[in-house]
């Protein structure tokens, strides 16, 4: 179970591809938007009513560009979260009186948690970014950094609480629905399961950010879960176009909206041929569009074909698409708009495969030429991330969750 945008969600094609293969019967419960991304996986689909690419498209979701700070995206969002979630509660519940174990996103864990304590099912939380606290690093869905051991720890239980918070309206009805007592303060803590010793498995390398040392013992980190990609090949044209000249850079904003999506695309192509490359541009949720012979549109494509024939990367550092870059041993020029993203992008630099973090509101023609012209023509860049990238794939995260698994339904 999963809701948020598609990195939210193709992570865990992937994964439950694993668990049929190992022998289960998975069903991936998320947005209808969502439904092709499994077709031929073997892995069934149960749809939840909310669009997200509809809600950040409508005036509440644009009014996310009026913020400049982590804080303040992050109570737009809460305040858009919070009153969607009502509408998908009906279908988590249905998807789970039909399941034997409830695998959990933290998008919506406290709510599979009630769910899984009704039902008296085992459940397992499956995370894509270090949600808990920690004194090591800030909470990643307030933008990272670091605010110093205290700082740090108290900023994660704040944003479990606001994340809760999001949840308030919803659990104590769903709650008496379900035979379960009312919580007498609710929205005071991080769920009790989770208190308690609940295991959580995430979904990154250990590689790109260590397990942090004051982590209890249940939460684990078992490598990356890559996207199911039922294509073998690149389609007819853009193959033509590689093929065509010396490896371009991609250029994507994955599921980010763009406030001018005009204006930004042609900085990008003004940057990409004052620094002489030719590029791929992934036209994703912000409408990016180009044209040329030495530039290239393209819609959605499985970026485990695209970027190991790509010079460099430039991304919004979404978990997953940071993940892909990794993976593919190719720098990177993180462009971070919001929420974890310029935690991943300082991961990036910090590991030597990225020069430097360019969030989007600095983004301009002559702050990206710069910033490409290092990471194509530095070769300590390619270096480290092809380096990076042979370790990453020798990891098996699936693998290990598929143990967890097998277990839980044995109990």
């Amino acid at each position: 179970m999963t809701a948020g945008s598609r990195g939210d969600v193709a992570p865990f094609t992937g994964l439950g591809h694993g668990l049929v293969r190992a022998g289960h019967e998975v069903t991936l419960v998320t947005h209808a938007r969502f439904a092709p991304l499994v077709a031929g996986s073997g892995v069934g689909f149960h749809a939840l009513p909310v669009d997200p690419r509809a809600e950040l498209e409508s005036e509440r979701g644009r009014g996310l560009h009026r913020s400049t700070t982590g804080p303040g995206k992050l109570l737009r969002v809460a305040r858009m979260a919070r009153s969607l979630v009502g509408r998908m509660t009906d279908d988590l519940l249905t998807a789970a009186q039909a399941s034997d174990v409830l695998l959990l996103s933290a998008s919506v864990a406290p709510l599979g948690h009630t769910i899984a304590a009704g039902l008296s099912l085992p459940s397992l939380g499956l995370y894509l970014q270090p949600v808990a606290p920690t004194r090591e690093f800030a909470p990643p869905l307030l933008g990272g950094g670091s605010w110093g051991a205290v700082g740090n720890r108290l900023a994660g239980h704040g944003v479990g609480l606001a994340v809760e918070q999001i949840f308030a309206p919803v659990v104590p009805t769903l709650r008496a629905r379900l035979g379960l007592p009312a919580v007498r303060r609710p929205g005071t803590g991080q769920p009790r399961r989770a208190r308690r010793g609940w295991p959580v498995l995430h979904g990154f390398s250990l590689l790109v950010v260590p397990r942090p040392r004051d982590w209890r013992a249940e939460l684990d980190v078992t490598g990356y879960w890559w996207p199911y990609d039922r294509e073998t090949r690149l389609p007819p044209a853009l193959r033509e176009f590689l093929d065509a000249g010396p490896p371009p850079v991609f250029v994507g904003l994955g599921s980010a909206t763009v406030p001018d999506p005009r204006r930004l695309s042609a900085e990008i192509v003004r940057a990409l041929r004052r620094a002489g490359l030719r590029g791929v541009i992934q036209r994703g949720w912000a409408g990016l569009a180009v044209d040329g012979d030495d530039m290239l549109t393209v819609d959605d494509v499985p970026h485990s074909l695209l970027f190991p024939e790509t010079a460099a990367v430039v991304h919004h550092c979404g978990a997953g698409t940071t993940a892909a870059g990794v993976r593919a041993g190719v720098p990177a020029v993180p462009v971070p708009i919001q929420f974890d993203e310029p935690f991943w992008a300082d991961r990036l630099v910090d590991l030597g495969v990225a020069p430097n973090s360019l969030p989007l509101r600095r983004l301009t023609a002559q702050t990206l030429t710069a910033a490409l012209l290092r990471v194509t023509r530095e070769p300590e860049f390619s270096l480290r991330a092809r380096e990076l990238g042979v370790r990453v794939r020798e990891e098996d995260g699936v693998g290990q969750v598929v143990d967890v698994v097998g277990r839980l339904g044995e109990r």
